[in-house]
């Protein structure tokens, strides 16, 4: 699972795909959940980085 962390929000996806300007979002079942362009894209997490206990720098 990975989280792209928004502006406004976050939005949690189990794949991703790099694009020419931005990343597109898909959900478990493959289908298509959104389309974020670099501009509005904070951080791409994956899921591993919320059970450490201290941040690591990316």
């Amino acid at each position: 699972m990975y989280r792209a962390i928004l502006p406004n929000g976050q939005l949690e996806c189990a794949a991703y795909e790099k694009r020419d300007h931005g990343i597109d979002c898909y959900d478990a079942d493959e289908e298509f959940l959104a389309f974020v362009p670099y501009e509005s894209l904070e951080a791409l997490l994956a899921e591993g980085a919320y059970e450490r206990r201290a941040p690591s720098v990316m």
